[in-house]
């Protein structure tokens, strides 16, 4: 299965390619759960960059997305020496403060869903770890990035 065959949930995934290592899995054999998490981590600093909200962007305006939550649904195991994409894409921000992003991680060689994940981010002030607006150029850059139709906050846990 190429690339372009797999069936994503949504649209134009932001994709990065995972060869699961053995140091990757745990005493049960499969890709430990933290390991799936880094993942997630990595694909998302990639997706953003991407954008153009690089690191130095954070540090010049002093805010950063951090995660506020994130649900994960391990469907199948990976496995040692499994060849994986892991999709990503942004399906909601208010404007303000938050925004939500989605996650599937695909085995090429047998097309199935590993993994599904949704996760918030809230804005911080990098100096103070404290909420704070987001920066008009973030807000150009995440509202211009959302994808409709997945899974946004509404769907991962209350509003403060």
């Amino acid at each position: 299965m190429e690339l372009h065959d797999i069936r994503w949930d949504l649209p134009d995934p932001f994709t990065m390619t995972i060869e699961v290592r053995e140091e990757d899995t745990d005493r049960l054999g499969h890709a430990n759960n933290v390991v799936y998490v880094r993942w997630l981590e990595d694909i998302s600093w990639a997706h953003i960059e991407s954008l153009g909200m690089t690191w130095e962007r954070h540090e010049a305006t002093g805010r950063a997305m951090a995660i506020t939550r994130t649900e994960i649904d391990y469907l199948v195991a990976a496995n040692a020496g499994d060849r994986l994409v892991l999709g990503t894409w942004l399906t909601d921000f208010d404007g303000r403060f938050r925004s939500a992003r989605q996650f599937q991680l695909v085995r090429p060689a047998d097309g199935k869903t590993l993994v599904r994940a949704v996760s918030s981010h809230a804005c911080v002030n990098l100096q103070t770890q404290r909420p704070a607006r987001v920066p008009a150029e973030y807000g150009e850059i995440l509202g211009g990035a959302v994808v409709a139709g997945g899974r946004g906050l509404d769907h991962i846990g209350p509003r403060d």
